[in-house]
């Protein structure tokens, strides 16, 4: 199974940028979607991006126009370009492959936005 390392999180003040980078050990090219979600402290798990082997994409309605996610398929690596950041964005953000049904995730990457 492909196994998922994300990379980029740390503290940042509202207003900043932020790059989270998801390196996957194995080609992405198969690969049906590729995901970023996001884990807030008591919250439950949400969906923040996803983009699909032929690259459409998908945003959560509050990060739409301020975050993008792309993919490199000859690096293997899936990244999420974070602008304009909240401190509603604080979160541990997780990347995830959805394999033939099966979903892989990452470790997580912690995101702190300070307002």
């Amino acid at each position: 199974q492909v196994q998922l390392m994300e990379s980029g999180g740390g503290l940042v003040q509202a207003g900043g940028s932020l790059r989270l980078s998801c390196a996957a050990s194995r080609s992405i090219i198969v690969i049906n979607s590729m995901a970023w979600y996001r884990q807030a402290s008591g919250d439950q798990r949400e969906l923040v991006a996803v983009i699909t082997r032929d690259g459409s994409t998908n945003y959560q309605d509050s990060v739409k126009g301020r975050f993008s996610i792309s993919r490199d398929n000859a690096k293997n690596t899936v990244y999420l370009q974070m602008n304009n950041l909240e401190s509603d964005d604080t979160a541990v953000y997780y990347c995830s492959a959805d394999e033939n049904g099966i979903r892989h995730w990452g470790k997580g990457t912690l995101v702190t936005v300070s307002s």
